[in-house]
């Protein structure tokens, strides 16, 4: 047997990284604007949005299942089985199966709410991601143009078939068209 001591997890630093996985610190400060953006949209969306949020979020929890699975238990058992002392008041479950009705109406509106305000924010992030991939793009290349040049300079031979594909920048309407006639065809 061996008298080391365990191995304890090493907390994931920058520090404790190689350089290669550590963050730049654009990426430290894109990941804080981008936190901060989300803290103050969800802090300025609409009282009803927050709180049907919230109920959502709850009624997704097993804090909620647990209560129901209590509450309907009880209920069940006092109407059917009987406990002493406690009258039955509802036999023939009707109250409770109208309560559990009326109740799924109101969860499946509040999770309603909260899924097209979460489709509103996807939305906005992949246009966000649509815009910076098309800036990319663009930038990439000006680089493989810019990279070319130095090249021929340089007397080195470029003769990649591929390259002029590379230095022409794509054209958003061109790749949308394809793939609305992509999704038509799949559709036809």
């Amino acid at each position: 047997m061996s008298d080391a001591a365990p191995l304890e997890p090493k907390a994931l630093t920058d520090d404790a990284l190689p350089p290669a996985l550590s963050m730049s610190g654009a990426l430290r400060e894109n990941i804080e604007t981008l936190s901060a953006r989300a803290r103050a949209e969800t802090a300025a969306a609409p009282l009803s949005s927050r709180l049907a949020d919230r109920i959502t979020r709850f009624a997704g929890s097993m804090t909620f299942v647990v209560i129901h699975l209590i509450v309907f238990g009880l209920w069940i058992w006092i109407n059917t089985i009987g406990l002493p002392g406690v009258p039955k008041f509802d036999q023939s479950l009707v109250v409770l199966a109208m309560e559990a009705s009326v109740e799924a109406i109101f969860l499946s509106t509040f999770v309603l709410i909260s899924q097209n305000r979460m489709a509103e924010q996807q939305n906005r992030s992949a246009e966000l991601d649509l815009h910076i991939n098309l800036l990319a793009e663009h930038e990439l290349t000006r680089v493989a143009v810019l990279l070319e040049r130095v090249a021929r300079k340089l007397n080195v031979r470029v003769d990649d078939l591929d390259l002029r594909e590379i230095e022409a920048d794509v054209e958003p309407e061109v790749v949308l068209d394809a793939l609305e006639k992509r999704g038509q065809a799949a559709v036809d």
